[in-house]
């Protein structure tokens, strides 16, 4: 009904176009928004107001003559103006009960609107590094992000989903000389495994992998390594971590060289990168393209960016550092482009990445980061601005990690040290649409504690269980109607609408018709939390009619009416579940 109402707004903008009473070139954003006092009408707009002063006319005048030139429509009962100018619109009785008759003949399609028609998004969202499984925390980027690109999706944007594999820099250099390391003690060598390496135990599986493809190729003593190595960190603070797996790096590129230090690298890049595709695959996550970080390098990509940098005079020598001047652009400090060495910083490849997603000629860029990366914000878009690019076609949204709790005790988690709960466990435990849902509930940047035992709860308290529980539900009643032998007559239900007059069947009718305007709204706040609490709101409805009524009734006419409204809220629960990734089973 909202997107009825802006168009009769339109037509009548037009009409007042054609009349020589609006200038021909006035633009107008039509906003319909449900009023709060039905007193005040079912809808409202704002439409003369916000046009008063281009179109030089006083406000309730305007109004006055936009609902003079609005075109007759059945479900309007009459226009009222209230205020400075307000256009309150009252609808017909009858009126409500289109949107059920919506639901039906659109099915799937219904609530998806042409909201981003023609405006292409990218939308890059995990890219955790591979250097170790998925663990609960990149579980939530990856719920949220593919949540929002079937929502942005479902309001019409073309949505491209793409993955950042970082398979290039210094913690892929870490991954592969903690691969070596491990080998080593496969090889029978006893190696002081670096503080600072990776620990966990897929990096033995990997090292296997190397040691059965390669015996002992690549073995040598641990003092070839270590002598002469900056000291590592030690429980009473001396030493440097950093600087001691700096020395084992380049020992291990001096001693493997560099075929060897590669078999490593990539034996570890091609484990982890199977394994992370396959979880995001068992997780309903699924990308259009998994972008190469080396591929930059290769393409010269990398340099061309630094080197368009320079030529603006953006950048500096320092130190032998080449430094980029983004305090100029509101960055708190400037950044490191090129080493010392000559090797490019990740910046200067973060940098180079986005200007390749900017030419590929997406309408908008949605970044989606841990919020951990809220210090890279300000120093990306510095650069893009500098390199004269509109910084806000790049929206990056911070994901809070989410906190996972066992009873009353919080599960400590580290990548580097192996001590974490991946993403399958979690999902072998508590399922997937559990682990989906519980995600998308708050907004990407609050903080989430994810209670495990209600995830994998059976009852009203768990919100994913209590909305399928309502979808089931429904298809129960359908099983029951075909225990009676008894049929459901769409025909039918659909002339008999008017029958539904309960409390309980209007206000499931009422919800019915906000579901279009939460689509709308979620995408474009980038918001799927409101789906999730939308779909919770509408399943309580009907799980409270489900209870007060009966829907196999004796009369034909009203049995048929009330399982065309559930029939409708099945639908819509599925169509929001689908957004959410989320299944919506016949029975549970």
């Amino acid at each position: 009904m909202k997107h009825q109402l802006q168009k009769l707004i339109i037509q009548a903008l037009e009409q007042l176009k054609r009349n020589d009473q609006l200038p021909k070139d006035l633009e107008a954003d039509v906003q319909i928004d449900r009023t709060r006092d039905s007193g005040h009408g079912d809808y409202a707009s704002n439409i003369a107001l916000t046009l008063g002063k281009a179109a030089k006319t006083n406000p309730r005048e305007l109004a006055a003559r936009i609902v003079a030139a609005l075109p007759a429509d059945e479900n309007v009962k009459k226009t009222e103006i209230a205020g400075p100018g307000f256009i309150n619109f009252f609808l017909t009785p009858d009126a409500s009960y289109t949107v059920i008759k919506s639901v039906h003949k659109e099915g799937g399609e219904f609530g998806r609107s042409d909201l981003g028609k023609n405006r292409r998004v990218l939308v890059e969202f995990v890219s955790a590094n591979p250097t170790g499984p998925l663990h609960v925390g990149h579980g939530r980027g990856a719920a949220f992000g593919a949540a929002l690109s079937n929502l942005l999706a479902a309001a019409g944007f073309s949505v491209h989903r793409e993955y950042y594999v970082n398979d290039a820099g210094r913690q892929m250099n870490i991954l592969a000389a903690s691969v070596w390391l491990r080998y080593l003690e496969l090889c029978g060598e006893a190696v002081d495994f670096p503080s600072n390496g990776y620990k966990g135990d897929y990096v033995f599986d990997i090292a296997a992998t190397v040691h059965r493809d390669h015996s002992e190729k690549f073995r040598c003593a641990p003092t070839m390594i270590f002598n002469g190595l900056p000291p590592d960190a030690t429980p009473d603070g001396l030493g440097d971590k950093e600087a001691h797996i700096d020395g084992v790096i380049d020992r291990a590129q001096e001693i493997l060289g560099n075929t060897g230090f590669r078999v490593m690298l990539d034996t570890a890049l091609d484990a982890i990168l199977d394994d992370i595709k396959r979880d995001l695959t068992e997780f309903g996550v699924e990308y259009d393209e998994w972008f190469s970080e080396r591929s930059l390098a290769k393409s010269g990509a990398v340099l061309d960016a630094v080197t368009s940098l320079r030529n603006a005079g953006h950048t500096y020598d320092k130190g032998g550092n080449l430094w980029f001047a983004s305090s100029k652009f509101g960055d708190e400090k400037d950044r490191v482009l090129v080493r010392e060495n000559g090797v490019p910083t990740y910046f200067a490849a973060d940098i180079a990445y986005h200007l390749n997603k900017i030419r590929r000629g997406y309408d908008q860029i949605i970044d989606i980061w841990g919020a951990d990366h809220h210090g890279y914000v300000a120093r990306l878009k510095a650069s893009l601005q500098a390199l004269n690019f509109d910084p806000s076609t790049l929206e990056i949204l911070l994901v809070q990690f989410a906190i996972l709790y066992r009873g009353a005790e919080r599960v400590q988690m580290s990548t580097r040290s192996g001590q974490f709960v991946t993403l399958r466990q979690l999902r072998g435990e508590v399922g997937k649409d559990a682990a989906r849902f519980f995600y998308v509930m708050r907004k990407c940047e609050q903080h989430m504690d994810f209670d495990l035992e209600l995830a994998k709860s059976e009852s009203s308290d768990n919100p994913v269980y209590y909305i399928q529980y309502a979808h089931a539900r429904v298809c129960s009643v359908l099983r029951q109607l075909n225990e009676k032998s008894l049929n459901y007559d769409q025909r039918q239900g659909l002339d008999n609408l008017a029958s539904l007059t309960e409390q309980h069947e209007l206000d499931i009718i009422t919800s019915l018709s906000k579901y279009p305007e939460i689509v709308e709204s979620g995408a474009r706040n980038h918001e799927p939390h409101q789906i999730a609490h939308y779909l919770r709101d509408l399943a309580n409805d009907f799980h409270t009619y489900y209870n007060a009524h009966q829907f196999i009734v004796e009369n034909d006419a009203l049995r048929n009416a009330r399982l065309s409204l559930i029939l409708a809220v099945r639908q819509v629960i599925r169509n929001g579940l689908t957004i959410l990734g989320v299944s919506a089973p016949e029975s549970m």
